[in-house]
This record gives C-alpha cells, structure tokens and sequence, in this order.
C-alpha cells in the first residue's frame, strides 16, 4: 500500500492558493507595507520623468544620507506606536542630545567617544524619565511628550547659549556622514544581507511545519528572497558609481563611491530592532500590550517596565539620530524645527505600515516610510519647488495612509481578524 507524502498533492494549484490567500487578506484589511510599496514606485516614476538625474548614483546617495535622520527617529516611533503610544519630543531629544555632544566635546574638551557615550546616556534618560512619567503616573503619553517637545527644547537652547549655534569640527564625529563603504564592502553588505534573510525565512517556514501550523510554499520564499537580493545588488551598484559633490544643507560634501555611512547604521539599526520585536520575549511583550493592555497585565506581563524601556529605547534612538544629524551639518544649532523632525519621523513610521491603533507594523516600516518621505522631499528639491510645498504634500501623503490604516483597521474588525 502505497503512501502520499503530505501536501503532495497540493502543488499543481499551491500558487493560485498563494494568490487567492492573499487576495482574502487584503479585503480583510492585512495591507502591511503594500500600500508604500505602490507609493514609492508612483514617486520615483513621477518624479524620474520630470528630473532624468533622479535615480542617478548622485541623487541615490544624496537621497540616503537625507533620511539618516528621519529614519532613525522613525525606528523609536515605530516601536512606541507598537504600544498604542505616541511620543512627540523626539525632535527636541534629537537635538538636545546634539547640543550636550558640541557643549561637551567642543566647548569643555570631551574626547568625541566620550561625548557620543553622554549624549546616548542623556537620551536613555530622558525616555525612561517620560516612561516613567506615563505609565506609573498614568498621565497620557500625547501629554508627557507634548511637555518634552517644548521642555526639552529649552533645555537644549540653554546648552547651546547665546550664540545659539556650536560648531563641531571633530573628524571622527564628522566623518559619520562624510564616508563610504569600500565598494567590495557594499557588494558584501547586499549579499550577506541577502543570505542572511533567505536563511531567516527558511528557518520561519521549517518552524512553522514541524509545529503543523500554516506555511508558505517553497516557491514563494524563494521569490521574496529572490526580490530581496535583487533590490539589495541594485542600490549597491546605484551607489558603487563614481559620485562628485553632494550639497547637503548647503555644504559641498565630496563622497568617494560607495554605500554611505548613515544608511549602513540606518540599516543596522532597523534588522537590530526587528530582530529583537519579532525574536524576543521583549518584542512579543510589546505587541501584546498593543493589542490589549489589560489582557496583557492579566497575563503576567510587566506592563510599566515594559513601557519604561520602549520609552527609553525610542529616546536612545533620537539621541543617535542627532549624533547623525550634528555630523550632517557640522554643528548643533537651534535653528533645527524640532516639531516637524518629529512629525517627519511620525509620518515615515505611519506611511511605513505601522498602525496608529497599536499591535500591528514592523520596523522594517521605519525604512519603507523614510524612504518614501526622503522621496518626496528630494523630487521636490530637485524639482525647485518651495519649502511650503514640501509641507503641504508631506501632510497630503500623512493623511492619505492614516486614512487607508483606518479602512484597513474596519476591514478586519468586520472579518473578525
């Protein structure tokens, strides 16, 4: 008697099963990060057409060392929305954290490691302190962060003095946004990571089997990963071609060929994260409490530390953000706006996939959403439009995927899901 392995007779139709699960999932409202993925597509094609140098190796590398910042901050956000949270003194953190670092370093004579140690401690602090602030002393967390955008923001004009501005000349400071992967170390970084998530995804689907739950064909793994490595090799040969002067902020910066400084941290720090929400006890604590905060306290999770610590997570990544920010421009200076960095960073984690409702995103979001607002941004400037367009079209595009999460969120209360 003969033996029929398990699933074997499922191959013929496993893809139009692929395509009809998936199918089910977005009526349902499971949208993820399709909706920026389709944006951010339109974006480059509109704005390639109007501007041929858009895509070009100079552009690229400019278009990376610009969302540094803002994707930075949008890892910290995500995580704090994943509690159902929101905290609004990122910017003012960023750049409090940046004028402790100039005072220290250039003013009081501070070795720059010593500086950057400080002002990560600083930011630490400051997001355990309004952690604390919200969930022992249960004020809402809009509160507590609204208090920070305005306090902290004084505090930082009172590091700074008068003068309102502090040059930082620190070569090894400086050199964070004025270097380049060598080009075999970018071609490494592509391919590594490109391994790396084929491995990831294999293991998730091998897993899911031995524990007979629901998995993804073979084929469709090998698809993303196959998408995965495209898009990797393709911005690292983008970036691997000869480049001359990038004007940032009206600095002429001239980069050797290769894969920028911040988008190597920026991507280190996102697989950081995501690896520590969706492969650690913390990450499944943090999405629980999103879900339900009050299911979650009944099963035993420490709800206030936990609140404690993504604060403070989030508060250590604006601190590292403006240590990005002060190598950007040379300084620390109060002319920065510290309300729109922060709603820029908000944007980047909504428009990502992330959910303003709590329980639901990734911060590969953070990336995506950066992404898309660099973008805009930067087809705007090339395209000479003025500072209030920006504005204008950042808000559009803010409102439009808040609007698209909240059919989203309806879709799967209707579904049940």
């Amino acid at each position: 008697m003969s033996t029929v392995a398990p699933h074997a007779g499922r191959s013929p139709l496993s893809g139009l099963r692929v395509v009809g699960g998936t199918w089910t999932r977005l009526r349902q409202g499971e949208l993820g990060q399709l909706p920026a993925l389709l944006g951010l597509v339109a974006i480059w094609s509109y704005f390639q057409l109007r501007q041929p140098t858009y895509l070009s190796a100079r552009n690229v590398s400019n278009l990376v060392l610009q969302i540094g910042v803002t994707g930075t901050l949008a890892v910290g956000i995500v995580l704090v929305l994943l509690l159902s949270e929101i905290d609004l003194s990122v910017g003012s953190v960023s750049i409090l954290c940046s004028a402790v670092l100039a005072q220290v370093v250039v003013n009081q004579g501070w070795s720059w490691y010593w500086g950057i140690a400080l002002m990560l401690a600083v930011g630490a602090a400051i997001g355990a302190f309004q952690g604390f602030w919200l969930a022992a002393v249960r004020v809402p967390s809009f509160v507590v962060t609204l208090a920070g955008l305005l306090g902290w923001q004084g505090v930082q004009q009172w590091v700074l003095g008068t003068t309102g501005t502090i040059n930082v000349n620190e070569p090894h400071i400086g050199a964070i946004a004025t270097t380049t992967l060598p080009a075999a170390w970018g071609w490494a970084l592509a391919a590594g990571g490109s391994a790396a998530y084929a491995a990831v995804r294999i293991q998730d689907q091998v897993r899911r089997r031995r524990a007979g739950l629901p998995a993804k064909p073979l084929v469709v793994v090998a698809l993303r990963t196959a998408l995965v490595a495209a898009i990797s090799l393709l911005v690292v040969a983008v970036l691997n071609g000869d480049l001359n002067g990038v004007w940032v902020f009206g600095r002429a910066i001239y980069i050797n060929r290769g894969v920028p400084t911040p988008g190597v941290i920026l991507l280190g720090l996102v697989i950081v994260f995501a690896w520590l929400t969706s492969r650690t006890q913390l990450g499944r604590y943090v999405y629980a409490i999103g879900g339900s905060p009050e299911a979650a306290r009944r099963a035993g999770i420490n709800v206030t530390g936990i609140r404690i610590a993504v604060f403070s997570l989030c508060a250590l990544l604006a601190a590292v953000a403006g240590l990005i920010q002060t190598s950007r421009l040379g300084a620390a200076s109060q002319a920065i706006e510290p309300g729109q960095v922060t709603l820029e960073a908000i944007a980047a984690a909504v428009i990502g996939g992330t959910s303003l409702f709590g329980g639901r995103g990734s911060v590969w979001s953070a990336l995506l959403g950066a992404v898309v607002i660099g973008s805009v941004a930067n087809g705007l400037d090339l395209d000479g439009q003025q500072p209030y367009v920006k504005l204008i079209v950042e808000g559009a595009i803010l409102l439009l995927f808040v609007t698209i999460d909240a059919f989203a969120r309806r879709g799967r209360r209707a579904s049940g899901t």
